[in-house]
């Protein structure tokens, strides 16, 4: 007697109740689920052969996790097999207001304690950027941030860089000192020489102007590294 082989599961609905993201995220919240679940819901639909978590699945596996799913173009996403223009917006706009609630923070103003908090602000969005970016964070005298300033986009070196850029923000709105902060698309957050340069002729044009330079942070892919606990550049 022959065995009816068995069918491969397609679609979320060949999945017991129980095993299917939407009903885990109901019955247990969303914390419970795999990143590759919370992509199915999203995705809602899956193509031939493949479910919605296994899309989710591939995308993550090809991008290299959530990260790298927000560093990808809508361009790249659209033309992912089984994506196309409604479900690549989805995912983008889902990746956006997961940094905006990152970043929300009504009423005081954030209070910079450490390197830590600094990176927070940017992490998120900076790690994901495919060019290199140089921003300063302007802080009041009791260190609450009064605005982030991007200075420069592009290739930076210290050729480049003019150092007063970096403080005609902090001079205008008088404040009291200045975190600069960069991104390296590689995903390395290791300071080159370069990175080193720059940073020691911001800390002694900070001196001058009377605005403290507290740190130069750089950003990478899920870390981050301030000069000024490595002893580079601030002396």
């Amino acid at each position: 007697m022959k065995t009816e082989k068995q069918r491969p599961t397609y679609r979320i609905a060949d999945l017991a109740p129980s095993e299917r993201p939407r009903e885990r995220l109901a019955s247990h919240g969303p914390s419970a689920l795999s990143v590759a679940e919370l992509l199915a819901i999203l995705l809602r639909t899956g193509v031939q052969g493949e479910n919605a978590v296994e899309m989710g699945t591939r995308l993550l596996s090809k991008y290299q996790g959530l990260r790298g799913l927000h560093r990808a173009s809508f361009e790249q996403l659209r033309n992912e097999h089984g994506l196309g223009e409604a479900k690549a917006s989805q995912l983008k706009a889902a990746l956006e207001l997961g940094y905006r609630l990152q970043i929300e923070n009504p009423g005081e103003a954030p209070t910079i304690h450490s390197p830590e908090d600094a990176a927070a602000l940017v992490q998120y969005e900076m790690s994901g950027l495919e060019q290199e970016e140089l921003r300063v964070i302007l802080l009041n005298v009791r260190n609450q941030v009064e605005r982030i300033e991007i200075v420069y986009r592009g290739s930076l070196n210290s050729s480049q860089i003019r150092v007063g850029e970096l403080f005609k923000a902090a001079i205008r709105g008088n404040s009291a000192s200045l975190i600069v902060v960069h991104n390296h698309p590689s995903g390395d957050p290791t300071p080159s020489p370069d990175d080193v340069a720059v940073t020691r002729a911001i800390v002694q044009a900070g001196k001058l102007l009377d605005i403290e330079v507290l740190d130069h942070i750089i950003i990478g892919a899920n870390k981050h590294v301030s000069l000024k606990n490595r002893g580079l550049g601030f002396s």
